[in-house]
């Protein structure tokens, strides 16, 4: 599965404030999220984060495919 910066997912495990939808703020070896009640942020290595991901609820719009398409359509 592929993450990009600014997706949102679910996690398995809800964070404290009792919300489980995180967004992506950094990708890599290390993955960044921001929970999107209280805004807390975590750091988290590869492997955890892609364990507890359980599905991913919104992708980011990625504005390079998106010029692409517009520019070849013309």
């Amino acid at each position: 599965m592929q993450f990009f910066v600014g997706d949102i997912v679910q996690m398995k495990k809800a964070h404290p404030c009792g919300c489980n939808q995180w967004e992506i703020l950094r990708t890599g070896m290390d993955f960044r999220i921001k929970c999107t009640k209280c805004g807390h942020m975590v750091m988290l290595p590869r492997v955890k984060f892609e364990k507890s991901v359980k599905k991913v609820l919104s992708h980011a719009q990625q504005s390079a495919e998106s010029t692409s398409t517009e520019t070849d359509s013309l």
